[in-house]
């Protein structure tokens, strides 16, 4: 794994941390999908590495266990609450402290098993969180379905939402403009409140709401006026 990955990675890991540590909504995507698929990544990149060994698969088993030992410790640990209506939590400092335990845990597992003769390879960063996530979603996933409060919304969903909802305003707020100046097919209604209940009969003729004024209008405008004054 190539240094900026590894940065981009940690990067990403204490980003999240300090998220949940200020509160967050539980969103199912994160909760469920991110472990499954950093889990994934790092199958595959064991799976690409030259060299296995009964040794890789003995720490690889071992750091296995105890990340999702760690995770699911760690996922009892976080505070689940209710806010507008969907379902939020937060990181405490009994979760920080698993965290930080898990990654020592980890680190130590790593050395031993390179003094054993592990290769660095059989372990990638990204299955490590991945297992130790995993871990905490089976805690913490169940504790959220037993209260029974819905998840947030899709982040992706809601931002697809609010686009269409803001392009919707945006077509009104156009045909209202339209509507002003009495834009070819768009009739302006008559007002008629205050009226006598009456059938109301508008003078005008109609073909007047239902096109704008043509240049050929303007001349017979000026023609007329003309004659008026011969």
């Amino acid at each position: 794994m190539s240094v900026g990955l590894l940065l981009v990675i940690i990067v990403g890991a204490i980003v999240l941390i300090v998220k949940r540590f200020l509160g967050e909504p539980v969103d199912a995507r994160d909760t469920f999908l991110t472990p499954l698929i950093l889990v994934g990544v790092g199958i595959y990149s064991v799976t690409k590495a030259e060299h296995h060994s009964g040794v890789d698969i003995t720490w690889l088993v071992i750091g296995g266990v105890v990340g999702i030992a760690f995770g699911a410790v760690r996922g009892t640990t976080t505070v689940l609450f209710t806010r507008d209506g969907h379902l939020w939590q937060r990181y405490t400092v009994k979760t920080v402290v698993v965290w930080g335990l898990s990654a020592v845990a980890g680190f130590g597992i790593s050395l031993l098993g390179s003094t054993m003769g592990m290769h660095h390879d059989a372990k990638p960063v990204t299955l490590s969180i991945g297992i130790g996530m995993l871990g905490e979603m089976c805690t913490l996933g169940l504790r959220a379905l037993a209260t029974g409060v819905p998840f947030a919304p899709d982040k992706k969903a809601a931002a697809r939402s609010e686009a269409d909802h803001q392009r919707g305003e945006q077509r009104s707020s156009l045909d209202r403009f339209l509507n002003g100046l009495g834009h070819p097919g768009t009739a302006r209604p008559q007002d008629t409140r205050g009226l006598p209940d009456r059938v109301y009969t508008d003078p005008k003729p109609r073909d007047q709401y239902l096109r704008s004024p043509s240049l050929r209008d303007g001349l017979d405008w000026l023609n007329r006026l003309r004659n008026r004054r011969l």
